[in-house]
């Protein structure tokens, strides 16, 4: 009787076989894995780009908040000083102020 080796058919051959179907079970699956890491690199790059946006309006936001805060603290500076002048004539200001809004809408209501 004669042994057969390795490479010399027999079960030889159905190791080989079974290596090269483990080897190309092998190259499918890092195929499958470049091709979800490249997904991951496009995705994290859109993320940071969106980031980047993100910030740069933030901070435009922060710019017009800080002058809009500029503006309205002047605006309560008025409003101050004209509360220190005289109370009738805020008073009236008041009251004709809320004469012309109340006509606008009783002149509003009447038209519809």
């Amino acid at each position: 009787m004669r042994r057969l080796g390795l490479g010399e058919g027999g079960s030889g051959n159905y190791v080989a076989s079974g290596y090269s179907m483990h080897e190309e079970e092998n190259e499918h699956l890092q195929e499958g894995l470049r091709a979800k890491v490249n997904a991951l690199k496009s995705l994290s790059i859109d993320i940071g780009t969106e980031v980047k946006y993100q910030n740069k309006m933030l901070d435009d936001m922060d710019t017009d908040f800080d002058s809009t805060g500029g503006l309205l603290g002047a605006t309560i500076g008025r409003v101050k000083q004209l509360s220190r002048g005289s109370q009738t004539k805020l008073l009236c200001y008041m009251l004709l102020f809320c004469f012309f809004v109340f006509f606008i809408l009783y002149w509003f209501i009447k038209l519809r």
